[in-house]
């Protein structure tokens, strides 16, 4: 069943059904490289290396499988690929198999633990790349990067994000750690605002926006002044709040010494803690402590919240006249909708999103031929410019300031202009273990469960817990 429309950003027609083939490839058994003098328990399993060329495609029919979770970027990546790559590949199609986006993790893991794949690419969430690296679960593309991909065509931040393990810091690529993944669809939050509501200046700093909000709510019964992602599942809840924290100053962790409690419990975070549950929360639709990405658009849709923050690539269905009741044409519902890049305030941080492609290591050595050459094609400058004139977010930075990216939509700038700000969470193998007491901690502060200092401890005690029971070294990201 496909993501409700609301979401959707672009459609291409074209798709196919499946046929399987096999063919000799590949691979030596590699220790993963670590660049930053840590430990490299990480890469202890190892991860098999792709070859640095790719070896001869086979001429039989083929079905490229990829597994993403349900959303219209997904949709749009098996119709776009089926109308494009099939012009250079017409015995490939590509399938893009969804799951619910709570599921996307554990769809894909399970499969990696029995060995077993049906998809031979998986799109994996940043945080998602330590944990198949140290299982040996995907390719390690670091010699086929270097002979197929211009990295310096992309901001070095992105390429580490979407690819590299360990992570280096924010904003930086060690160019002596591998690279796993290459970059698939960029992402973050952009503010969404009712300009006939709120005026055409969007707000400039967190509590400028949190009074306006207000203001706003008061002035106009029925809509709320906010909207944001509040569920206990994915990474919803936790992304709310590690935005919030960056925003007023505040630390997820110390990467080097892996310390949690103390540092994301400390006064700045416990400021963004209160700042989400007292001021932001009470600005909210009653009932909306489970909200994601669909129900925040609805909301805007309907014309029921003055301010909301959602992810841009999920953006798209919001200029649908078909599903909006805020005009009749894309025009009138631009002229009461605003798109932003997010407010400052000690810090002008924003989340991190998005995703990269990884090829399984389980798939068959056809399969896996065909990925290798999928993703050099996906990664070229043409190639990149027309998904980005389709409604996709490219990684690539003259894609990103090319007319074709920056006219195809209105929040468009709002990523590009967003990209130097970035900041992920914790790229390590135990994300899943964190992002699960993150998300369940902060949705119970939003929804009166626990308060919000009791909440924060709780999620610092717990993940330190986590992390100090690995008995690994060193971190990544932030």
């Amino acid at each position: 069943m496909r993501h409700p429309k609301l979401t959707g950003r672009l459609s291409v027609p074209g798709r196919k059904a499946r046929l399987a083939t096999a063919a000799m490839l590949l691979v030596a058994t590699t220790v993963a490289a670590c660049g930053d003098g840590q430990d490299d328990g990480d890469a202890k399993a190892g991860a098999p290396k792709a070859p640095a060329t790719i070896p001869e495609l086979t001429k039989d029919p083929l079905t490229l499988s990829f597994i993403w979770f349900d959303w219209p970027p997904a949709h749009a990546l098996e119709d776009f690929a089926n109308a494009e790559y099939k012009k250079e590949r017409p015995n490939t199609t590509i399938k893009v198999n969804t799951v619910p986006n709570a599921n996307w993790h554990d769809a894909m893991f399970t499969q990696f633990a029995a060995h077993k794949t049906d998809f031979d690419i998986a799109i994996l969430d940043s945080q998602h790349i330590g944990e198949a690296v140290t299982n040996g679960n995907i390719l390690d593309l670091t010699d086929f990067v270097k002979n197929n991909i211009d990295v310096k065509a992309y901001n070095p931040y992105l390429l580490a994000a979407y690819g590299q393990f360990p992570q280096a810091e924010t904003g930086k690529r060690d160019e002596n750690a591998s690279l796993y993944g290459l970059p698939l669809l960029g992402d973050t939050w952009t503010m969404i605002y009712r300009k006939d509501l709120i005026g055409d200046k969007p707000p400039q700093t967190w509590d400028e926006m949190i009074s306006v909000a207000g203001k706003c709510q008061a002035d106009n019964p029925g809509v709320s002044g906010l909207a944001f992602h509040q569920a206990n599942g994915s990474d919803a809840a936790a992304v709310t709040y590690n935005t919030v924290n960056g925003i007023y100053g505040g630390n997820l962790w110390d990467p080097k010494t892996r310390k949690i409690d103390g540092v994301l419990n400390d006064a700045a975070g416990q400021e963004a803690m209160d700042v989400l549950v007292n001021k932001m929360k009470p600005l909210t639709a009653k009932g909306s402590g489970n909200w994601f990405i669909d129900e925040v658009n609805a909301a805007v849709a309907q014309g029921k919240a003055c301010i909301a923050f959602n992810w841009i690539a999920a953006s798209g269905g919001l200029l649908d006249p078909k599903q909006s009741t805020l005009g009749t044409t894309r025009e009138q519902i631009l002229d009461k909708l605003g798109f932003a890049t997010l407010p400052s305030q000690k810090t002008n941080l924003v989340p991190l999103g998005g995703m990269g492609m990884h090829v399984s290591a389980y798939s068959p050595a056809a399969n896996q031929a065909e990925a290798l050459n999928f993703m050099k094609w996906f990664e070229r400058p043409d190639i990149q410019k027309k998904w980005a004139a389709a409604g996709g977010v490219p990684a690539r930075t003259d894609a990103l300031e090319s007319p074709e990216f920056l006219n195809a939509g209105p929040f468009n700038k709002v990523y590009a202009d967003s990209v130097p700000r970035m900041r992920d969470m914790w790229n390590v193998p135990e994300y899943a273990r964190l992002v699960d007491i993150e998300n369940t901690n902060v949705n119970a502060a939003l929804n009166g469960a626990k308060k919000p200092k009791d909440a924060l401890d709780d999620i610092a005690r717990e993940q330190q817990s986590v992390l100090d029971s690995s008995g690994r070294k060193g971190g990544g990201g932030l």
